[in-house]
């Protein structure tokens, strides 16, 4: 049976705090008339701090998309690889043990994907798969654990290595004046995180059903508006909104699987912001100290997009885990609006200890 096993995750050396991303935002934009508004916002994620690829007066800029992807491409490149060294070394896998590799981002592209210049690079074998996914925002983070599940139940010998990559920070875009714009300016940060899924052994979340739902006619509510300038983010305002619809398809998979959603031992969510987190406690009656992993991710890192919910489980790692055969559910949630759903139970090894320790997070601070 596929396990999801420890996450390795990294965040950029270069921080902006709250007030700092507040005091911009008013200096910015003083005249702007819902100035007040969109700081109010900014306040109410909860988002203390965020990590960034290049320091804030680089960020601040727009040399043009070009040159913006070209750092996405190098950034990548440079950092990478040896997260995913990390996640390797926690699986207790090699790169030729790896037959699968999924990788997920939604701000920069290349092409060959990511996953080709990986395979020659990093000396996994040249027969391995490759599955890049680009346009599920948020929610990729989630789809990758689910076609890793799925790759892993098709071959139950293989072995899959997921990937995400998300610098949001070179998505900013200054003329973009809307208060969901301004507010997203304040939300987002940039990490990268990997996991392997065991198809045998390991250690972590064995999984054991997955699905996906999307919210009809809600395709336009996050979105790019793609230009020469690069990636516009749009946010509509009902998105926050969103956990009433969602949460019934939550229920309904663990239903299928004979579990009650509002009783089970972890949850794995993505944290799109703290009302979605406070809406999801609500209509799945579950108390809101079950969401504290993505609360945490959200107040120290912001939304890293489709890393949150690997850096989540790397949390709950970190606390030591579950006892063994603990049910929990992780889900992502993206453009569509779709959610990306699993359910699982925890595997420890056969002795009780978490493998490998606390190694599999850093922040890089130093020049490379």
């Amino acid at each position: 049976m596929a396990t999801l096993c420890r996450p390795a995750v990294s965040v950029p050396e270069h921080v902006i705090t709250m007030e700092e991303t507040l005091e911009l935002a008013r200096s910015r934009h003083p005249d702007h008339p819902q100035l007040p508004l969109a700081l109010r916002l900014i306040e109410n994620t909860g988002v203390r701090t965020r990590h960034i690829v290049q320091p804030i007066e680089e960020t601040l800029k727009h040399p043009g998309f070009a040159e913006r992807n070209k750092v996405y491409e190098a950034e990548a490149k440079a950092r990478v690889p040896a997260v995913v060294r990390r996640a390797l070394d926690d699986a207790q896998v090699r790169p030729t043990d790896i037959d699968v590799i999924i990788y997920v981002s939604c701000t920069g592209f290349m092409m060959p994907s990511m996953t080709a210049w990986l395979i020659n690079e990093m000396g996994f074998d040249s027969d391995t798969r490759q599955i890049p996914m680009a346009q599920l925002g948020c929610a990729a983070g989630g789809a990758a654990i689910n076609r890793a599940h799925d790759f892993c139940s098709a071959y139950p010998e293989a072995n899959a290595l997921i990937v995400a990559c998300e610098f949001c920070s070179l998505c900013y875009q200054p003329t973009d004046l809307g208060v969901g714009s301004l507010l997203c300016n304040g939300l987002f940060g940039d990490g990268i995180a990997a996991a392997v899924v065991r198809g045998r052994g390991g250690e972590g979340i064995r999984l054991e059903r997955n699905g996906s739902y999307l919210i009809p006619r809600t395709e336009d509510w996050i979105m790019y508006d793609v230009r020469a300038t690069g990636f516009h983010f749009l946010l509509d305002k009902r998105v926050p909104a969103t956990m009433e619809p969602l949460a019934p398809a939550l229920q309904e998979l663990a239903g299928q699987h004979g579990w009650d959603a509002s009783d089970l031992d972890f949850y794995i969510i993505h944290a799109g912001g703290p009302r979605i987190l406070d809406d999801l406690s609500k209509f799945l009656q579950v108390a809101p100290e079950a969401f504290r992993f993505s609360r945490a991710t959200l107040t120290e890192y912001g939304n890293i997009a489709s890393a949150v919910v690997l850096d989540a489980l790397r949390r709950l790692f970190d606390e030591g885990g579950a006892h063994e055969g603990a049910r929990g559910l992780l889900a992502g949630f993206g453009p569509g609006i779709t959610a990306e759903m699993a359910l699982g139970r925890w595997h420890r090894t056969d002795d009780g200890r978490q493998a490998r320790g606390h190694r599999t997070h850093d922040k890089e601070t130093v020049a490379r």
